[in-house]
């Protein structure tokens, strides 16, 4: 490990770390623009000038390798004047739009001219001006204002694998953009928002919404995939104006996937706000008190296991915790999460996990994916995929349909029976595979037979192992792997609750149980949930309520309350124990820190403590799948009612999607 002296600090530094990086190990700030500690080094900006002892003129701190003993200088006159002169140059064709600029006030360009800017200007020539660039509904440019880092360029070849952004022209006509002038594919496009140190890219649907000091900032848990991105959420007044990403090295990095990032505007569009109550066959808007009784009369007489609950797909473990305690009070345990027909067991916490984890997943050198599509079911974890595959040092195989993951992978086919007779090429890699991992997607796992055969084939080649677990489920649904803990599953799935008397649905809306039982349904959305409610309650919704979210690979997280719900809509725990004094048996807490205890002292590991570790169980024997397997999404953008509600992610359908679809036929 290399020894260096930064102004005057010692400072030691790992193996090929950069005099950039040894800088911040000791403390002092370089400025910097192309450079990121997640991209390739571009060395294009020359901001991070640094004097060195013996170097004959200033050096580019992130493209020059630490070396044992160099004497590393960052506050010389050499230095003001270089990076005063680098400045300078980058400002010649800047227009100096700030009051206009969306990027005001969270820009680099702007805080680093005011600490390395002279103030003034020695150019006189007529500023160069490009002409505005189409990158789709979530992207806004203004390309005058590009400096040319190539982050955005580097981040879609390197990071999303979707090399539509790069540079045309030379000299003073370069300029930054898609080369067919057509909407970003990437389901992570709005990262370059983020990594753009100017105001050249920025949010569409955001842009001149607020200023950043105009918003309070709020943290969450995303809940569009399972994957549990970190978030912030920007609110002013009633209204969530944007979300962006947290960093959190061990689920999603410092990234956000679209759907994430732009479907919040869906929040306020097609809210239920107000209880409904349906008379003579039409819905009709009530009080929570007559809602309340109406309920109580349409279970009048139904036996407790004539009582049943679905879980939707964005329900927090408080919420389901409710829902279980109050329909355990009506004599019931029938709830179930698996809206979308996955066939699993789960008796053992490592049958529907993610076993790898997050980080995990990339020290596997040979993947099998099931069924699954992991670039629209969970975006980020495809990031992680392609991080290895993209460089060769990993092999990727894949049974099911097949799709562009955006790197080299081998499909063999989408009959289940690739399973059981396993194709040579797939063989010989998991025979020889160090940590050989699985994963199986939703869509596959509505095949009967399908969860047994995957794991004889695990077992066959020790997918599980001394220190490696490499049997991964992909779920889809935010709310699953935290119903699955607190065991929301029936035998047989959703349907078997076709028999139900009295239905609760908890945000189901990706099934349709007919119109039959008595319906109640507690939801955000007027969605397909309501189709044949009897009762629709409305409810908070994920930015709306402090609550716990539990991700695929089991890991329990906390968000905190942004905004309010909308009109008489409340948390959907409070609702349940409304409820429940009305039916005459009042659930035992009365606010959050007491049901929190009640989920502590059952289920500790979603308070904050530690899990069991995943042990499987015994899958069993099951007739041999066959037969095409089919994805779990086939519309990325709109896989639940917040996403439907959105207008933005309506144009992205519009602008992204229906394009592809087109050149696809």
């Amino acid at each position: 490990m290399p020894r260096l002296i930064v102004d005057g600090v010692e400072v030691e530094v790992p193996a090929g770390a950069t005099v950039l990086q040894a800088c911040e190990a000791a403390g002092v700030e370089v400025p910097r623009f192309c450079y990121h500690e997640r991209l390739s080094i571009a060395g294009n900006c020359r901001m991070c000038l640094v004097e060195m002892e013996k170097a004959p003129k200033p050096v580019a701190s992130c493209a020059m390798p630490a070396a044992d003993g160099q004497v590393v200088m960052t506050t010389t006159p050499k230095v003001k004047k270089a990076r005063e002169g680098v400045m300078e140059f980058l400002l010649i064709n800047h227009p100096l739009d700030c009051p206009i600029c969306d990027q005001g006030g969270e820009c680099d360009l702007q805080d680093q001219s005011l600490a390395y800017g002279k103030g003034f200007t020695r150019y006189q020539e007529n500023k160069r001006a490009v002409t505005e660039k189409f990158m789709g509904p979530l992207v806004k440019t203004a390309m005058t204002r590009c400096i040319h880092c190539t982050r955005c360029v580097r981040f879609a070849e390197e990071v999303a694998g979707v090399e539509e952004i790069g540079a045309i022209g030379r000299g003073e006509n370069m300029q930054i953009t898609t080369y067919l002038e057509k909407a970003v594919t990437s389901e992570v496009s709005g990262n370059i928002i983020d990594l753009c140190p100017v105001g050249a890219l920025t949010s569409k649907p955001y842009a001149f919404q607020a200023r950043p000091w105009e918003l309070k900032k709020t943290d969450g848990i995303d809940v569009m995939d399972a994957l549990g991105s970190n978030i912030v959420f920007g609110s002013r007044g009633p209204a969530v104006m944007r979300v962006t990403p947290r960093i959190n090295d061990y689920v999603n990095e410092e990234w956000l996937s679209d759907k994430a990032r732009f479907a919040c505007d869906g929040l306020s569009e097609r809210r239920l706000d107000r209880p409904y109550v349906r008379v003579g066959g039409k819905l009709k808007a009530a009080s929570w008190v007559e809602a309340f009784a109406a309920i109580k009369t349409g279970l009048a007489g139904v036996p407790g296991d004539a009582i049943a609950g679905i879980v939707g797909d964005l329900a927090a473990v408080e919420d389901m915790v409710a829902l279980k305690d109050l329909l355990a009070t009506l004599g019931s345990t029938r709830i179930e999460s698996r809206q979308d027909g996955a066939r699993f067991p789960t008796a053992a916490r490592g049958d529907y996990l993610f076993n790898s984890g997050l980080p995990g997943i990339e020290d596997a050198d040979v993947v099998l994916l099931v069924g699954t599509d992991p670039r629209r079911e969970a975006p980020l974890l495809n990031v992680r995929l392609r991080k290895k595959a993209s460089r060769g040092l990993s092999r990727v195989f894949g049974i099911g349909p097949a799709v562009d993951l955006t790197y080299d992978m081998s499909w063999l086919g989408d009959d289940a029976a690739l399973l059981g007779s396993v194709p040579a090429a797939l063989a010989e890699a998991l025979g020889k595979a160090e940590r050989p991992a699985i994963i199986v997607g939703m869509g596959a796992l509505r095949t009967p037979g399908l969860y047994e055969s995957a794991r004889a084939l695990a077992a066959k080649y020790e997918v599980v192992r001394d220190g490696w677990n490499g049997w991964n489920l992909l779920h889809t649904a935010a709310a699953r792997v935290g119903a699955l803990d607190l065991g929301l599953s029936v035998d047989g799935g959703v349907a078997a609750l076709a028999d139900a008397r009295a239905l609760f649905l908890l945000g189901a809306d990706e099934c349709d149980m007919g119109a039959d039982a008595f319906t109640v349904y507690i939801g955000t959305h007027g969605d397909r949930g309501v189709r044949h409610a009897d009762v629709i309650l409305p409810a908070a919704a994920y930015a709306e309520k402090a609550a716990t979210w539990v991700n695929l690979e089991g890991r329990a997280q906390r968000g905190l309350r942004a905004v309010f719900p909308p009109g008489e809509a409340r948390e959907d725990w409070t609702i349940f124990r409304a409820l429940s004094s009305v039916l005459g048996t009042p659930l035992a807490y009365d606010d959050l820190r007491a049901l929190r205890a009640r989920i502590a002292a059952e289920w500790p590991h979603l308070a904050g403590g530690d899990a069991a570790p995943a042990s499987l169980s015994d899958p069993g024997q099951a007739a041999a799948p066959s037969g095409p397997l089919r994805l779990a999404i086939d519309n990325y953008y709109l896989t639940n009612p917040i996403a439907r509600a959105s207008q933005t992610m309506a144009e992205c359908v519009e602008q992204i999607l229906a394009p592809m679809r087109e050149a696809a036929e």
